[in-house]
């Protein structure tokens, strides 16, 4: 969501709400018994960072959508560390590339991060996936999964540009192209994340978060290692990173995103403007470098946030053994 959508006063309820989860995230992220924890979020948010860069168009429509990656960072990470990586991609987007408007940024949390991470994932990939690691079940849920994320923050958009009232946005017509569009776009994220998630249960099916909790289960006293065997995952994953990065500028459909598409087709204004924030060091990716430089900032950003907090807590776990 652009800031033109929002008003102060919803702008800061998000803020709010979204900042408790974030502190939520942290403290339930400080639980985590996981050795590769922190190279995991550090990869898988670059990951998503570059893969939210590449629109893929919807056949038939003249729109375009990219992926949230909510529910696959979910898959692999655990749902508060996915949270908190996509939190980071969406900061570091509003921040450096002006990519979603900072008094709107509370808003992009909840519709994305909180609908793919803390709804879709524990509500519906859950209990359709199981702890089953056939094919089937887990490209269902992640297609179910991701409709639902994309369906709850159309709903969500329209919600918010409503109660914001400074838009001539018709409400019943806006959600009826908000819906549909996001439909199709979750249908797509949902068979991406589908491909991701059956490579990983067949080749590294440790890599998945549901396989950790069952290990983690069998030897609660101790961490879990696992970062050997999960160097080749690391690796692909940023190997996938820098493609999608270098590549975005050549690949990436240029036609509207199915909100922009939405709100063209409602009101006829084909842009909503947007205030750059003051710390947009490459506004609208006007670089053929600013995917790999967000990646790596992502990267950087994530692996400072997960080691101050691991190292936090586990300081503290020393001295109380100590004492």
């Amino acid at each position: 969501m652009s800031d033109a959508l929002v008003s102060p006063a919803v702008a800061a309820g998000a803020g709010i709400v979204a900042a408790a989860l974030i502190g939520v995230a942290a403290s339930k992220v400080k639980k985590i018994r996981r050795d590769d924890i922190i190279p995991l979020m550090g990869v898988m948010g670059a990951f998503v960072f570059a893969a939210q860069m590449i629109n893929f168009s919807i056949p038939g429509t003249g729109s375009s959508g990219h992926i949230i990656g909510g529910v696959l960072l979910s898959a692999v990470l655990g749902p508060w560390a996915a949270f908190i990586t996509l939190c980071s991609v969406l900061i570091i987007q509003c921040l450096v590339f002006a990519d979603g408007g900072l008094l709107a940024l509370g808003c992009n949390i909840l519709n994305m991060g909180v609908t793919s991470c803390l709804i879709a994932y524990p509500l519906i990939y859950r209990p359709i996936a199981g702890s089953s690691l056939k094919p089937w079940r887990i490209s269902l849920a992640s297609v179910v999964a991701s409709i639902v994320a994309l369906e709850i923050g159309a709903a969500g958009v329209t919600l918010e540009t409503e109660l914001s009232g400074i838009t001539a946005l018709p409400t019943s017509t806006f959600l009826a192209f908000m819906l549909p569009i996001h439909l199709a776009i979750g249908a797509i994220e949902g068979a991406a994340t589908a491909a991701v998630l059956c490579f990983l249960a067949k080749y590294r099916p440790e890599t998945l978060y549901g396989e950790y909790v069952a290990v983690e289960s069998a030897s609660p006293k101790r961490f879990v290692s696992r970062s050997g065997r999960l160097r080749p995952v690391l690796i692909c994953f940023g190997i996938a990173t820098l493609i999608f990065a270098g590549a975005f500028t050549w690949i990436a459909s240029s036609n509207p995103d199915g909100l922009e598409w939405s709100i063209e087709k409602v009101s006829g204004i084909s842009e909503m403007p947007s205030a750059t924030p003051p710390t947009a060091i490459m506004p609208d990716y006007d670089s053929r470098f600013a995917g790999i430089v967000g990646a790596l900032i992502v990267m950087v950003m994530l692996w400072a946030v997960t080691t101050i907090i691991f190292h936090r807590i586990r300081s503290a776990q020393k001295t109380h053994s100590e004492d």
